[in-house]
């Protein structure tokens, strides 16, 4: 009880502060006006014409005048209960992040910048805002998606998906959420009495939300439907955010408890040489099969090169943790001010986040039904579970994994075998983005 006083008598000395202040510059203006009217009073005396002297009821009016214009800049009047609404989201996404520690780096900036863009008047997510120029710079022209690939690419060991290759297929399993998704939402808008139609190529820009990819699905909705940008960034990022509150319903759903207790065996040492050849090998087969996905791959095997070469250490670490964080930041105030109350509320709006949604929940179960089906063919050497972390949100997804199975066997260590369809998954994402940028762009 005295802690929440404590709280209700900082807020309202606060809000005296800046009452008094606003007050204190007002009675300024005021006494500054009074002070020309002096002088040109003063003026008058002197031989100046008459009419340059203002009348104190003409004084009075301006004064007043000032006042309601003051009092109609202030925020409480000008506050809409959408900006509530989203306001109180952000505040909700900081919360998790905080209390829960659901994925944090991109909650926390996603929430401030919601909070910031929803303040009446204040302008910060508007073109000529810091939060805006933001935007434009980096996620409309598609700059911080490609620098986010080259950091993850320097975070990312190939070597779980080299040593146990056979383990791509759950990433190409989880991409199925993509192309189900993609035919969805273009059936959706024959649906009699919902009015939500889709284009082909806005179809495809959600549909990539399916493979739990914030930066392909910002680089994809970029080429094919620019104006869902907004919508689509914080759709796909959200839910890469609440990977830990989307996947484990449906793991457990899809898996029975003898297979969540499976242990598989130690992976192989895997040689420098081979993790950069086949990172040259990647980027060689994405160049002549599907070459429109290279500037997300190529970017990806950038940073990969950094991290395996070991001789570019400042590279590797400037790629992997300070450029990464500092566009994390920006990326995440960007996307955050897409939470508008104008922009957000719609039917259109809310759609897609259904849509992204059933994606990213069909592509789990795609990556879950596909290790269920190795595992019935292995005579039960592969986890089911790992299946789910093909979709590409690395390294959350395979962390879901590692956290599940340790909840049924505390000495079932997944992880390192959940990486390898996860780095699929990062893959097979770009790879998809590809196939749909050159067959819907």
């Amino acid at each position: 009880m005295r802690r929440t006083l404590s709280w209700l008598r900082a807020v309202v000395a606060f809000a005296c502060l800046c009452v008094m202040g606003s007050g204190a510059a007002w009675v300024f203006e005021e006494i500054a006006a009074g002070g020309r009217t002096a002088q040109a009073v003063a003026a008058t005396d002197h031989g100046a014409p008459a009419a340059s002297a203002p009348h104190a009821p003409e004084h009075a009016v301006a004064s007043a005048a000032s006042f309601m214009n003051f009092v109609h800049d202030m925020g409480f009047m000008n506050l809409e209960w959408g900006a509530v609404v989203m306001t109180a989201v952000g505040g909700l996404l900081i919360f998790l992040a905080i209390r829960k520690g659901y994925e944090p780096l991109l909650l926390i900036p996603i929430g401030l910048g919601a909070i910031l863009t929803n303040i009446p008047l204040a302008g910060i997510a508007a073109p000529d805002g810091i939060i805006g120029i933001l935007y434009e710079i980096g996620v409309h022209s598609g700059l911080f998606p490609l620098l986010i690939f080259m950091g993850i690419g320097a975070l990312t060991d190939f070597g779980p998906l080299i040593a146990n290759p056979k383990l791509s297929l759950l990433g190409g399993a989880a991409q199925l959420g993509i192309f189900g998704t993609l035919v969805g939402a273009v059936l959706l808008g024959m649906v009699p009495g919902l009015d939500m139609h889709f284009t082909l190529k806005e179809a495809g820009a959600i549909a990539i939300i399916g493979g739990a990819d914030g930066p392909t699905s910002i680089y994809v909705a970029g080429k094919l439907a620019d104006h869902l940008l907004g919508a689509i960034a914080v759709a796909a990022y959200s839910y890469m955010a609440l990977v830990p509150l989307i996947q484990p319903p449906i793991i457990r759903a899809l898996t029975t408890d003898r297979e969540r207790r499976v242990r598989m065996s130690q992976l192989r040492h895997v040689s420098q040489k081979e993790k950069i050849l086949f990172a040259f090998l990647v980027l060689f087969l994405t160049a002549i099969i599907v070459p429109s996905a290279c500037p997300l791959v190529g970017m990806f095997v950038v940073g990969n090169v950094f991290r395996e070469s070991g001789v570019v250490d400042r590279l590797f670490r400037t790629s992997s943790n300070e450029l990464l964080n500092i566009v994390t930041i920006f990326l995440g105030l960007s996307v955050g001010s897409k939470l508008d109350a104008h922009q957000f509320l719609t039917a259109q709006t809310l759609g897609i986040s259904v849509l992204g949604l059933a994606a990213f929940s069909i592509g789990t179960a795609g990556g879950v039904l596909m290790g269920k089906l190795m595992c019935a063919m292995s005579g039960g050497k592969v986890n089911p579970m790992i299946g789910a972390a093909g979709v590409s949100a690395v390294p959350m997804a395979a962390r879901v994994v590692q956290k599940l199975g340790m909840q049924y066997d505390s000495g079932n260590h997944l992880l390192m075998h959940a990486m390898g369809p996860n780095v699929s998954g990062v893959l097979g994402s770009a790879i998809a983005a590809g196939v749909l940028i050159s067959f819907l762009g």
